[in-house]
């Protein structure tokens, strides 16, 4: 049993090797003097203030922050809503194709789905650019949400519900302070989850996104096609802080909640 969890151990040390030792490669130069990322020269911040002193990149790095909360925050509230309606299906085989249409969204190809939006977009006649990009994430941000809520909310009590309406609850007091505050960890786990997507996102964003509009993935693959910078790596570095703090985040929130509800039980 030791071997086996000493060899378990060793496994999983190396499996976050070949993940993560790229990125901290690609961070390392980022720091870099030199102009590539075959010698380390010295250190330095001049790519990181590269990078801030650049006023289109700056407002690209707004409009994928206000993109990926916005869509996350939609996407919530959508999903919330309509997990709850999935559960609250009686016919089983309703239930079912119900939560196989949402997994297609999940397990389609971003390309697939980012022309069909495209697409879709020029046919009813929607510009490309703030309002598609956020539309696009919004959309394929749903069924993650829902997916996250769901297990909340078959592993509730129905008899709490019960117990609520008994007491003279309304069905407005029941969702606000009986279901919500039960499902809160899967609501920011969706929550979380969604703005990780939006973040990351890049397949999507390109065939939506317009003249005049862009967001930091696709900008980075723009930049990449151009040569090799540092400050590309400077700003992937920035991401990849930023989105460790929102891991970091999300995990005491939901650490948090679920205190509360072991609390309240």
């Amino acid at each position: 049993m030791n071997k086996l969890s000493a060899s378990a151990k060793v496994y999983l040390i190396i499996v976050f090797i070949v993940l993560y030792a790229p990125i901290f490669y690609l961070i390392f130069y980022s720091f870099n003097s030199g102009g590539s990322m075959n010698h380390f020269e010295s250190f330095t911040l001049e790519h990181y203030q590269a990078v801030f002193e650049d006023s289109r990149l700056l407002v690209i790095l707004i409009n994928t922050v206000i993109v990926a909360l916005l869509s996350a925050l939609l996407s919530t509230i959508i999903g919330t809503l309509g997990a709850i309606g999935i559960v609250t299906v009686k016919d089983l085989k309703m239930r079912n194709t119900l939560l196989s249409l949402n997994n297609v969204l999940i397990v389609s190809p971003d390309v697939i789905i980012g022309a069909s939006f495209l697409i879709l977009f020029t046919m009813i006649g929607i510009k490309l650019g703030f309002s598609s990009v956020l539309l696009a994430h919004v959309a394929f941000s749903v069924p993650i949400v829902v997916l996250m809520v769901l297990p909340k909310l078959l592993e509730m009590n129905t008899s709490l519900i019960d117990a609520a309406l008994d007491l003279g609850a309304t069905k407005k007091d029941v969702m606000m302070r009986v279901i919500l505050p039960y499902i809160q960890p899967g609501i920011f786990a969706g929550f979380f989850l969604a703005l990780t997507y939006s973040l990351d996102d890049f397949a999507v964003t390109f065939f939506v996104t317009g003249n005049g509009f862009s967001t930091l993935s696709v900008e980075i693959y723009s930049m990449a096609r151009t040569g090799i910078s540092l400050t590309i790596n400077a700003i992937s570095g920035l991401v990849f802080f930023v989105t460790v703090l929102v891991v970091i985040g999300y995990y005491f929130i939901t650490r948090r909640a679920s205190k509360r509800t072991e609390g309240q039980q």
